[in-house]
């Protein structure tokens, strides 16, 4: 019986998943479009205020390199679009679970984020010089992604392209798309470009909106996130020890 439920989860999700895209593209609140116009999430300007708080926190983080697990380290299924030492996250929130010890370490960004409604995944991405993410698209829409840039060190040279769009991140300013379009990512720079990476609950018109919710609650229940919760946990473990080390 206890790895029955996993199963039944999965197969239900694999199932259904594309009967609720098409419930969510027509009673989306906010349309259907591959990039969004930020003037449609009335909280971003809140977001953008505290990016320099958010800046400085992220710079004291990345003082401990060894502590930041690459990608698919967390998510297994990344290998398929990531498989080196050049793509790392610095999680606050999986799937609603919340990394207490880095949410107290970076206080301004845990304020940032519980401004966004139906927050439920949230972490630094940090790609290092000449990472290049390929073609993929995730696994439903009815979340969307968010971008805010934090450290971008020569725009002209990286960028993001949703269904053959194409865009720059700028510091202190949002992006927001729809990843189950096709999207790729790139930086050609030199350095490294950080942007906080966030999952939010596409706004929809009810019922569509209080079923999507409760579709996205029961995939954070299935086996693979759940194994990737635990491995985030012995990471944030890791982390935790090591900033306390060199913080008293």
């Amino acid at each position: 019986m206890p790895n029955l439920l996993p199963r039944v989860l999965r197969e239900g999700l694999r199932t259904s998943v594309g009967a609720m895209e098409d419930v969510n593209r027509r009673l989306s609140r906010v349309g259907n479009q591959a990039i969004f116009e930020t003037a449609a999430f009335p909280w971003i300007p809140e977001v953008e205020s505290q990016w320099r708080s958010i800046r400085s926190e992220l710079d004291a983080v990345l003082r401990y390199p060894s502590g930041i697990p690459n990608f698919q380290d967390i998510s297994v299924e990344q290998k398929s679009i990531t498989n080196d030492d050049l793509w790392k996250t610095f999680f606050f929130y999986g799937y609603g679970a919340r990394n207490d010890f880095n949410c107290e370490i970076c206080p301004a960004t845990a304020r940032a984020l519980s401004a966004i409604p139906g927050m439920k995944t949230a972490f630094f991405s940090i790609l290092f010089p000449k990472k290049r993410i390929p073609r993929h698209r995730g696994p439903y829409n009815g979340v969307l992604r968010y971008h805010l840039g934090l450290m971008v060190p020569e725009p002209e040279r990286c960028g993001i392209i949703v269904d053959g769009i194409e865009a720059r991140w700028e510091e202190g300013k949002s992006l927001v798309f729809d990843d189950s379009f096709q999207h790729e990512a790139w930086n050609d720079s030199e350095r490294m470009r950080v942007i906080l990476f966030v999952d939010f609950l596409r706004p929809l018109r009810e019922p569509a909106a209080r079923i999507n919710k409760t579709f996205v609650r029961i995939a954070g229940m299935s086996e693979f996130i759940q194994a990737g919760l635990k491995r985030q946990e012995k990471w944030n473990a890791a982390f935790a020890e090591l900033y306390n080390q060199n913080h008293g």
